[in-house]
């Protein structure tokens, strides 16, 4: 529709887990990753820890984390001019990293592993299990894939693309329900539970680490 336009969905997943946490159909503003972490941290346990994220390199994730896990204060008045404004800063342990991709001629010729916030050493560790140590964005580029396959309307230049965002949106959240509670996941094992049992398991696990990207869609 012309009133939308280029729709962005911006999406995170659990790797260890492979669990589809959440979605966000929209643009590519920090206000839209705002809604996802909103509604990623809605589905978080009480008692489970803020998780270890990372992304690709996109600016807003680091706006929209900030001001879903962050708060306000006023740095220290040194005694002379105005009294500064109040600023947001991250909460001690939200944990953040990102891949910077350096491409030249279409080619890939650096990848540089920045940590946003928290400690360098820490995070390592946290993500060490999976991915060796390093930070990447694999899961979160397979479920991309497995999102576009599996979805006519997100395919390219295609007459199957979406008239409604609403519409849209659904077709996503269908998508998510199979994807998470259907579809077999070959490196994932669980022992016998029935769903409930299996969705606290997967959404209260001690070790846990989040990725998130957004691909381009058309309504």
């Amino acid at each position: 529709m012309k009133e939308h336009g280029d729709v962005y969905s911006l999406t995170a997943i659990k790797p260890d887990t492979r669990l589809f946490i959440s979605h966000h159909e929209g643009k590519r503003t920090a206000e839209d990753c705002i809604e996802l972490f909103s509604d990623g941290e809605r589905r978080r346990a009480i008692d489970s820890p803020i998780p270890v994220f990372t992304s690709d390199n996109w600016d807003p994730f680091e706006e929209g984390l900030l001001n879903v896990y962050g708060f306000l204060e006023t740095p220290r008045y040194c005694g002379v001019g105005r009294k500064p404004d109040p600023i947001l800063v991250p909460y001690p342990n939200l944990k953040y990293a990102k891949v910077c991709k350096k491409r030249k001629n279409g080619r890939l010729v650096e990848v540089i592993q920045r940590i946003v916030y928290g400690d360098p050493k820490e995070i390592m560790q946290l993500l060490g299990v999976d991915s060796g140590g390093k930070i990447n964005t694999a899961y979160i580029a397979r479920l991309n894939l497995t999102i576009r396959n599996s979805l006519a309307r997100l395919v390219r230049k295609s007459m199957n693309c979406s008239k409604i965002l609403g519409r849209h949106t659904h077709a996503l959240d269908f998508f998510q329900a199979w994807y998470n509670f259907v579809k077999p996941h070959t490196g994932v094992y669980y022992r016998a539970l029935d769903p409930y049992q299996i969705s606290k398991e997967i959404c209260t696990n001690h070790r846990s680490d989040i990725f998130i990207t957004s691909f381009p869609e058309y309504v």
